[in-house]
Order: C-alpha cells, then structure tokens, then sequence
C-alpha cells in the first residue's frame, strides 16, 4: 500500500510541478501521451473524497451500476490527465491496476505494435464512448492505448477544462 500511495504521490507531484505542456506533448515517433492511471480502490467513496475534497481534484465524471452504485470515476489532475478510480471486489484487488496512453489514431498504433511483433488486441469501444485496446508489457504490467473521440466522456472533460 505504501507503494502505491507513494506512485500516486509522484504522479501527482510530477503532474503539478512539471510545464503543462512538457510532459503531455506526444512524443514524435509513437504520437503517444499518459492519459490516466488506474487504480481500485478497498473503500470508494472514502478513496473519491480524498482525491476531490482533499487533494482538490475535479470530478470529470462518474458511471453507476443499475442500482445507482458507482463502479467507475475519472478524477481529473490536469486537463488531460486523470486518474480512473474503481471500487475493488473479489475479483479486482485494490491498488494499481493499469495505465493509458493516448493515441491520435488507435488502429494504425496497434498496426506499427504488431509490425514490431507486440500482441495486442483489437481495438474496442469502451464504456466511456473510447476507443482502446489492451497490452501487457515485459514484465506483465497492463497498459492501454485510447483514442478518444468527440463524444467520449474523458474528451467531453478535457474540453470542459477551465
């Protein structure tokens, strides 16, 4: 836990103390940028009022369940990066569970992947209205690659930044 509270710190620290624009320029031979990290958290809404109330986050948006209960949060850091916050359960344990990046064009980043013999898998609309995909680096840690169009709701947050 202390890991993670400490990643999250530095993700945090890096994100306000570095010029909006150095850390989030895409770099020029992937035309990839962070978009989020994300995290599952043991007690949701203790976990959401920590990053809106006392860290000072905004609350881009949030999905609920049919009951009303909500399963997923984006807290928005800067206007294009978030953190993606997750109830854990049996089958998803708290911590760190993944990162995005940003791609202008999924489907030809996922051609160059697999050109260069990453297996990767289709791109798919996620429940966002984002389009991504998932892979797993060398070392088995989770990563995805969105592209995020008009009507997807991080694109609709980032526009809405202020």
């Amino acid at each position: 836990m202390r890991g993670v509270v400490l990643f999250i710190a530095g993700l945090i620290v890096g994100t306000l103390t570095m010029r909006p624009s150095s850390a989030q320029e895409f770099t020029p031979n992937t035309g990839l940028k962070l978009n989020h990290v994300g995290l599952n958290a043991k007690d949701f809404q203790e976990t959401l009022n920590f990053y809106t109330k006392t860290m000072g986050f905004r609350e881009a948006f949030t999905l609920r369940g049919p009951d009303g209960t909500p399963n997923l949060s984006y807290i928005q850091i800067s206007r294009d990066t978030f953190l993606e916050l997750a109830p854990a359960g049996a089958d998803r344990p708290a911590g760190l569970t993944h990162f995005s990046f940003q791609a202008d064009d999924v489907n030809a980043t996922v051609k160059r992947l697999r050109q260069l013999g990453v297996k990767i898998e289709d791109p798919r609309v996620s429940r966002t209205s984002t389009l991504l995909t998932a892979v797993l680096d060398p070392n088995g840690i989770r990563f995805e690659i969105a592209q995020l169009p008009e009507d997807s709701l991080p694109r609709k947050a980032m526009e809405s930044w202020k």
